[in-house]
């Protein structure tokens, strides 16, 4: 694959980058979404929010062992940026990845089966929640390694931009692995090579469990390609609308070959860091606050609700989710455990 020159980079016919959202962008609404994609979008958030709810139970109830980290409150982040993509497009994460697998279409069942370790899991039983992957929708995993799934991205726009195509590349990471070398790394060499990658920082604000403001001296993630010539968004991961708005901009920045960008959605998550984490570096009150304020999923109920929808069918919606998410909860919990020899595949020796 040919290799832009730093000359060919600063022609004249150089494409200008996405403007940075000013603070007069950022109070305006975002584009208004129509019925249909509300409703689509309720439904995905709920399916998350309510499959999470039932992990968590599960967990409690030792059926799930290991890690488990939940996405609720995050929801709007992966539904906003899957509705931009299109067939063959490419997703990638961290460990926080069950929210990104079902926004993918991954089968519930499936997903909550790798989570109590079941033959029928993603992984056969032998991932577990942070590492299921599923080649048939372009997911490429969950990763436990913090920032690894950033450059694993990467490789993956690389693989893209050398077969020609038109495929772009999603690397979610959180604003904890913002600041780790790797992610650094990426950045030079994807706008090197102007990869089709975006880089989606989830900042939750509090990484594992410190805050934003004691462990980042840049607290603008959009901000952290200034130096590789990377154009970045802050942006409202709080509403689908706003997401799916940025999304389109940044997919269609990457497809007409114009190289990586980032945006940065300023999100929260209502549980801890991860099951086992009380989460005593933040009040009550602030996630109260939040869950109040700017719900992802109470937005668009809301929005229905103004639109004359009733409510009977939102509850209807939310009745048909809870049945799939009861349904592959007792799918895992029934499905037999993987044979003694499933140790033995999967496994590679370089000779």
């Amino acid at each position: 694959m040919a290799v832009a020159k730093a000359s060919d980079t600063k022609t004249s016919d150089t494409k200008t980058p996405p403007a940075k959202q000013s603070k007069a962008d950022s109070d305006r609404a975002p584009p208004p979404f129509t019925r249909q994609q509300d409703l689509a979008a309720l439904r995905i958030m709920l399916l998350i929010r309510r499959f999470e709810e039932r992990a968590g139970q599960l967990y409690g109830m030792g059926a799930i062992g290991g890690f488990c980290h939940l996405y609720i409150g995050q929801e709007a982040v992966v539904v906003g940026m899957q509705m931009a993509l299109k067939d063959g497009d490419q997703i990638i994460t961290g460990y926080r990845d069950h929210g990104h697998m079902l926004a993918c279409g991954m089968d519930a069942k499936g997903v909550m089966a790798e989570l109590t370790g079941r033959r029928n899991g993603y992984s056969r039983g032998k991932g577990g929640s942070m590492h299921m992957f599923s080649r048939e929708k372009n997911f490429f995993g969950g990763h436990g390694i913090v920032g690894a799934q950033v450059s694993l991205g990467t490789g993956l726009a690389f693989a893209n931009r050398y077969r020609g195509n038109d495929h772009v590349t999603l690397a979610y990471s959180g604003d904890g692995a913002a600041n780790h070398g790797q992610v650094y790394e990426s950045f030079n060499m994807a706008e090197l090579w102007k990869l089709p990658v975006i880089y989606v920082v989830e900042n939750n604000r509090y990484a594992m469990g410190t805050a934003v403001s004691r462990s980042s001296a840049q607290q603008d993630f959009s901000r952290r390609g200034v130096s590789f010539n990377i154009p970045g968004e802050q942006v409202d991961g709080m509403d689908v609308r706003a997401v799916k708005a940025a999304a389109d901009k940044a997919v269609t920045w990457c497809r007409e070959g114009n190289g990586p960008t980032i945006l940065e959605m300023q999100t929260y998550r209502y549980r801890g860091h991860s099951m086992s984490d009380p989460a005593k570096y933040r009040t009550r009150e602030e996630v109260e606050k939040i869950r109040h304020d700017q719900d992802p999923i109470e937005q668009v109920r809301q929005r229905l609700l103004s639109q004359k929808v009733p409510e009977d069918e939102l509850k209807q919606i939310d009745a048909e989710v809870r049945k799939i998410v009861a349904e592959a909860a007792d799918f895992a919990t029934h499905d037999p455990e993987p044979d003694a020899g499933e140790l033995w595949t999967d496994v590679y020796r370089v000779a």
